[in-house]
């Protein structure tokens, strides 16, 4: 791995710095969380056409840009830095892989092209709470999360037209917005249980979307009930659909850390800005000793987890699997980091006018929509073969 990074990947990060510095300061944020969509559609076009951003890691003969995963990374870092609200990780960490991973000829054409513009967005809509489950982050994916042929989840019968879907999907991000729905559903009865993506139109018939209340605003989620509604199955129906989801889950939660090290970095420079101005008994706090401590705790922890994250982005992109570790090592540095930064802001730290509360509320919003950590950690343990040998003495 060369830790080094490209003249293309330092403008990558800079443009994007300075773009969302311009259209995406805290009242933009506040602005757009408050729309029905939950983010600024304005901005989303401006950062498909000035950037591509939504098609960054797609195919050139697709319309995308062709950039590796680390670049994805890389971009996702300075989304979290303003902690942007965006489709950027419903659409193109989620969706979009899995449409060139496993979309007919067809498919892709009609869609990727459309994906990489950004005229058109994406979701991934899995039962809730087990999208961790069906990216392979927490526990082997073995489909029973789809529904096992049981009530709940969403169940998939074919019938003389087509396909049809029933069921109800929760905390779906972007999910009550998304011109497109990924949907996972199980088929097959108890004999030949699998389970298969299918292709929902957002204006499908039988479609009821909601936005539902979430504890990270700048994370907009929707509810999708499906009453026997019309699907076109993703590609053909022996695909590896379980293999496809868990590469894509390993990627993700490589852009993931990415994106919470951003935050993180973030949450960490206001806090030390504040320390230098805040004074107690006639000094500035940051000249405590006990103060610089803590900071230098979390600047060290901060610092591990962006190790992790880009040798997680750079792992992805050569087939081997690091993202659980790393997104779990780099959501632990966000919480720490957003925890102080509460702490040290003082009484103002915990405000709703300040923005300090929107770090703390992603970090808790993230390890409730991708971990817990402990989970990840676990499950990271056990891919590895950590304690499956005999066991070790104290």
């Amino acid at each position: 791995m060369d830790p080094s990074f490209t003249a293309e990947q330092d403008e990558i990060r800079r443009t994007l710095r300075e773009l969302l510095h311009k259209r995406c300061g805290f009242e933009e944020l506040r602005a757009a969380v408050d729309t029905p969509a939950g983010h600024d559609r304005a901005l989303w076009t401006v950062l498909a056409d000035q950037l591509g951003l939504p098609g960054l890691a797609l195919p050139e003969a697709y319309g995308g840009v062709g950039c590796p995963v680390t670049d994805l990374a890389l971009a996702a870092e300075e989304l979290g830095r303003a902690l942007a609200p965006s489709p950027f990780l419903a659409t193109s960490v989620l969706a979009a892989p899995l449409v060139l991973a496993l979309g007919a000829d067809a498919q892709r054409t009609a869609l990727l092209p459309r994906l990489a513009d950004g005229t058109l967005t994406a979701a991934l809509a899995v039962p809730a709470p087990r999208l961790t489950t069906a990216l392979a982050l927490t526990c082997a994916n073995d489909g029973a999360w789809a529904g096992d042929g049981r009530a709940g989840g969403i169940q998939a019968r074919r019938t003389g037209d087509g396909w049809r879907l029933y069921g109800e999907a929760a905390q779906v991000l972007d999910g009550h917005s998304a011109g497109l729905l990924v949907v996972a559903a199980h088929t097959g009865g108890f004999v030949r249980s699998r389970v298969l993506l299918f292709l929902v139109p957002g204006d499908a018939p039988g479609l009821v979307r909601v936005r539902q209340t979430a504890l990270d605003a700048t994370r907009p989620q929707g509810r999708v009930q499906l009453r026997d509604v019309p699907a076109e199955p993703l590609g053909g129906e022996d695909g590896d659909v379980t293999g496809v989801l868990a590469a894509a889950g390993n990627s993700a939660a490589a852009v993931l850390a990415c994106e919470a090290v951003g935050a993180a970095g973030r949450a960490l420079e206001r806090t030390v800005e504040y320390a230098g101005q805040r004074e107690q008994f006639g000094r500035a706090i940051g000249s405590f000793q006990a103060v610089q401590h803590r900071l230098a705790d979390v600047y060290v922890a901060l610092q591990a987890a962006r190790s992790a994250a880009y040798y997680a982005a750079w792992a992805a992109g050569h087939g081997e699997r690091a993202g659980g570790l790393a997104l779990a090592q780099a959501l632990q540095a966000l919480r720490t980091a957003a925890g102080e930064a509460i702490q040290v802001h003082g009484g103002i730290g915990f405000t709703w006018e300040h923005e300090a509360h929107l770090y703390f509320k992603r970090a808790a919003g993230d390890d409730l929509l991708f971990g817990p950590v402990h989970r990840l950690r676990a499950h990271a343990a056990d891919e590895a073969g950590l304690f499956s040998g005999a066991e070790v003495g104290v």
